[in-house]
């Protein structure tokens, strides 16, 4: 799949331009594009300050620098924006080989997946201390959604790293399918421990891996977790920091193991004050007014994501549904928001992450594949 959509930003940008006629700047090309993708994680994966750790110490010895704890994904600021900015890069030259930057990609991808560096990523989950909550459930979704890049990369470079990486994706699953059946409630909220977004990620990997184990016991939780939810406070939405939505996130996850009839009762249960005229005005665009706050730049990330989501809901629908266009609409003014932050955002409070979740809404990467 190649990157899609890509005109949109062309015409963003072509937009912003022309509102500050004075100024005479050429719309950026499809390779331009996918170059300040790539090089938003490429200033960022080996970077290992500024930098913060979840990290429990019981000791003097515990004390340690973020690469001598995570020796493969200790940049980007944390160890979840290190792992999806790998995904990133590794998206990019998986689908964009002729891309200026592929060179030095295969570069950073090869520093950072040795045997050794995984090998110690792994001991970091396996020592006493750490359990099984370390990135739980974000990070861990991001990890598995590399995993099912490298996988479906034919390339013999990415089949090495894989096998490199497979150790420490065996010890995620381990932990997650420890935690699904002790899981009471899902969490609602709209930042990191989040666990509709999460579960789409690792849905989607568990079909890639084949992994029929894992698929039904995520499936049955899913189901136990939400299949009942109605009235969905969307109105209450978004908190002042968050970068997901909680009611559109769990209605972009429960198409995703719903037949389309049961998915279109489910959401006119879930969301039934989705208009049928088309307005795009039901879901508000967030701002940012402050980008050098990382917390209240998370709202350029809820662009993104809902931008996505909304895309994958009107997916799970029939064509003739009269809430597609609504929806549709909404999932417009969202990417245009989104990109753009992409595109003139240069603080590295949203560099470190927002390039990410541009990759993941311009490649569709969540969507199904007709």
């Amino acid at each position: 799949m190649k990157i899609k959509a890509v005109c949109l930003m062309f015409g963003l940008y072509c937009g912003s331009s022309q509102a500050t006629p004075t100024i005479d700047t050429p719309p950026p090309s499809d390779a331009q594009v996918i170059d300040r993708f790539a090089q938003l994680a490429l200033e960022c994966v080996h970077k290992e300050y500024p930098n913060i750790i979840k990290h429990m110490m019981t000791g003097d010895e515990d004390v340690k620098t973020p690469k001598q704890l995570y020796p493969a994904f200790y940049g980007c600021f944390d160890w979840h924006s290190s792992v999806h900015g790998h995904w990133l890069l590794t998206r990019i030259a998986s689908q964009h080989p002729e891309t200026a930057s592929y060179q030095d990609i295969m570069t950073s991808l090869d520093q950072s997946f040795t045997e050794a560096n995984i090998a110690g990523e792994l001991a970091y989950f396996n020592r006493q201390n750490t359990g099984t909550s370390f990135e739980r459930p974000y990070g861990l979704g991001w990890f598995l959604q590399l995993t099912t890049e490298l996988r479906e990369w034919d390339n013999p470079q990415a089949k090495k790293w894989l096998t490199h990486l497979t150790p420490l994706e065996d010890k995620i699953i381990a932990n997650i399918s420890d935690w699904l059946p002790k899981l009471s409630f899902p969490i609602r909220v709209g930042e990191h421990s989040q666990t509709a977004f999460a579960f789409g990620l690792m849905l989607d990997w568990s079909k890639t891996a084949n992994n029929q184990r894992f698929h039904d016991l995520l499936t049955q939780t899913i189901t136990r977790l939400y299949r009942d939810d109605k009235d969905c406070p969307l109105a209450y939405e978004p908190s002042g920091q968050d970068f997901l939505s909680p009611c559109i996130a769990e209605a972009d996850l429960m198409r995703r193991v719903q037949s389309t009839t049961e998915y279109t009762k489910w959401l006119s249960d879930f969301l039934p004050t989705l208009p049928k005229n088309g307005d795009s005005n039901w879901l508000n665009v967030a701002t940012v007014v402050d980008k050098s706050d990382g917390k209240l730049a998370h709202l350029d990330g809820l662009n993104l994501s809902r931008a996505w989501m909304l895309e994958g809901i009107a997916s799970g629908l029939n064509i003739e549904d009269p809430r597609r266009l609504a929806i549709l609409n909404a999932a417009k003014a969202h990417k245009q928001a989104g990109i753009n932050s992409v595109i003139h955002d240069m603080h590295y409070m949203g560099s470190h992450w927002l390039g990410s979740f541009a990759t993941y809404l311009e490649t569709q990467r969540g969507l199904p594949v007709n």
